[in-house]
């Protein structure tokens, strides 16, 4: 009686054990921010292939850049301390005002809603720069934009990668181009310090899709176009090739009955 009872308590043991183990991995893939959970989160189906909330979260993060770095930029070139940061800021109002649009147009064929307001992060930043004067200010304005370029550059390569969506494929391609063209720009200022933004990149947490929720039937309102004010006088073109509708019409994902 004895052995038998001994031997249930190990069976009881090696059960819990085995629980123990099994419930964090039940419970993290279950979790909004994993892999499969992200892929069928809030996924729903557009003439142009699925669109899930990743895809949504990135066009959002799209419009979002453009609220706050095109601003950034206007204020580079009133200030102009150097060729470098003046080029820069150039280079932020053309591409801004360029994605900026495609991302409207693409956000009005999907109905997704757009904010027309920077986070309270971006105007923190915003307030930053415009309080700072002279080094300073430079070492701000190249740190804190080429930091927030090299998060959406990141993120940008997911989305080109795992979208199944076209007009969202196509806005990542645009993206690409001209993201990388503003970091280039904002490392020729020589201000940027690497180790800051390898020590950032390294302590950072994973993050979870935080974009709109799926598109309604309602008519959703149209955001305001992010464009420079009058008098800027910008030298440069915009990096990204222009947007050709007909691609993505060509390219349209055959539905049911269709």
């Amino acid at each position: 009686m004895r052995h038998i009872n001994s031997t249930k308590l190990i069976i009881v043991a090696l059960v819990a054990t085995l629980g123990a183990l099994l419930f964090p991995v039940w419970s993290y893939a279950d979790r909004l921010g994993t892999g499969q959970a992200n892929l069928t989160a809030g996924t729903v189906p557009t003439q142009w292939g699925p669109l899930s909330a990743v895809d949504r979260d990135f066009l959002v993060k799209v419009r979002l850049a453009g609220l706050w770095e095109l601003p950034a930029g206007m204020q580079a070139m009133e200030r102009a301390p150097t060729q470098a940061i003046r080029d820069a800021g150039d280079h932020l109002i053309v591409g801004h005002t360029d994605l900026d649009k495609r991302a409207r147009d693409v956000a009005a064929k999907l109905g997704v809603e757009l904010p027309n307001q920077p986070t309270e992060q971006q105007q923190g930043w915003l307030n930053e720069l415009t309080a700072a004067q002279g080094e300073e200010y430079q070492r701000k304005f190249a740190m804190l934009l080429r930091s927030a370029h090299g998060k959406v550059f990141g993120l940008i390569g997911q989305i080109r990668n795992s979208t199944r969506n076209v007009l969202i494929r196509q806005l990542a391609d645009a993206a690409n181009v001209t993201v990388l063209d503003h970091i280039t720009m904002l490392e020729r200022t020589g201000m940027v310090d690497f180790d800051a933004i390898a020590n950032e990149a390294a302590n950072a947490p994973p993050a979870s899709p935080t974009g709109p929720p799926p598109p309604s039937s309602t008519l959703i309102p149209a955001p305001i176009p992010v464009v420079p004010g009058d008098g800027v006088d910008t030298t440069s073109k915009p990096s990204a090739a222009p947007t050709d509708d007909t691609t993505a019409d060509s390219t349209r994902v055959p539905q049911p009955g269709s």
